[in-house]
């Protein structure tokens, strides 16, 4: 089972962002998380959410993401994080379908 936090945050301070994600970045990488969405553009289509944006982060598993997010490494890092934005985080585990067993 993999990893991923996905996140809903609004940027409030562009500067402060791109601090945080020079910082940040490398802590991730090293934890062997990696990317796969970076809204560019969303579209509301049920319910009341309307984020700014949203992020996802893959991890090797549940634990590793967990380990990353929960580190002293990354931890020092989300004041920085709150100052550059707003939103919300979710850590969620999962089976990509391309690994699921055929039954």
């Amino acid at each position: 089972m993999r990893g991923y936090l996905i996140f809903d945050l609004e940027v409030t301070d562009p500067a402060a962002w791109e601090e945080y994600r020079r910082v940040a970045g490398p802590i991730m990488a090293a934890s062997g998380g990696r990317f796969l969405v970076g809204s560019q553009k969303i579209e509301p289509l049920e319910g009341d959410w309307r984020p700014a944006s949203i992020s996802v982060v893959e991890f090797p598993s549940f634990e590793a993401a967990h380990r990353f997010y929960h580190s002293e490494e990354y931890q020092r890092t989300i004041p920085l994080r709150q100052r550059a934005a707003r939103g919300h985080g979710i850590l969620v585990g999962s089976t990509p379908p391309e690994e699921t067993p055929k039954t």
